[in-house]
């Protein structure tokens, strides 16, 4: 069971001209979107990456304008971790829980769970919210994830799961969230 002083969630590449060739792109904003919201009741961090941005174009607005003030970490490597900046930054929020969101499932999303789940990480893949130009790309990443030793989540099961229990403004602010 995650817990949110032990969660960081780790948005990969949701990028303008990656998110237009995806399949469910827009359900797969939407999810992630709630994500973030609930995530940021919960404090739980947020970590963003962009693979060459230049060509592929920034992180999607809708998510951008949830995350005021956070800054990509960009990237040429398939997996985040090829990139020492991404390294450094994650380690420095010192969270062994890493609940991952992004695209495409089959490279950026594969590569960057698999070494994530080497160094040692408790990695949650949020199916909802991950996505490749094809569905047989995504659920082959998706596979390859789980057999590699990740755990398969979705959004609203690592949103509850991190809340715990139905009381409170937390639990108060989440519902409206999930209920949208």
């Amino acid at each position: 069971m995650i817990l949110p002083v032990d969660t960081l969630l780790l948005i990969v590449d949701v990028q303008g001209r990656l998110a237009q060739g995806v399949v469910r792109s827009e359900a797969l904003e939407m999810a992630t979107g709630k994500l973030v919201r609930a995530c940021k009741i919960l404090e739980v961090p947020v970590l963003l990456t962009e693979q060459y941005p230049k060509g592929l174009g920034a992180t999607v607005e809708a998510l951008k304008e949830l995350l005021p003030g956070t800054v990509a970490v960009e990237k040429l490597s398939f997996s985040c971790c090829g990139s020492a900046e991404f390294m450094k930054q994650l380690r420095s929020f010192n969270r062994n829980d890493i609940l991952v969101a992004g695209m495409e499932a089959h490279v950026c999303v594969y590569q960057t769970a698999v070494d994530l789940v080497e160094f040692g990480y408790n990695v949650h893949l949020v199916t909802d919210c991950v996505s490749s130009r094809s569905e047989e790309n995504r659920m082959l990443g998706i596979r390859c994830i789980e057999k590699a030793g990740a755990s398969l989540t979705s959004s609203e099961m690592a949103i509850f799961e991190l809340l715990r229990t139905a009381e409170g403004e937390r639990f108060k602010a989440i519902s409206k969230i999930i209920k949208e």
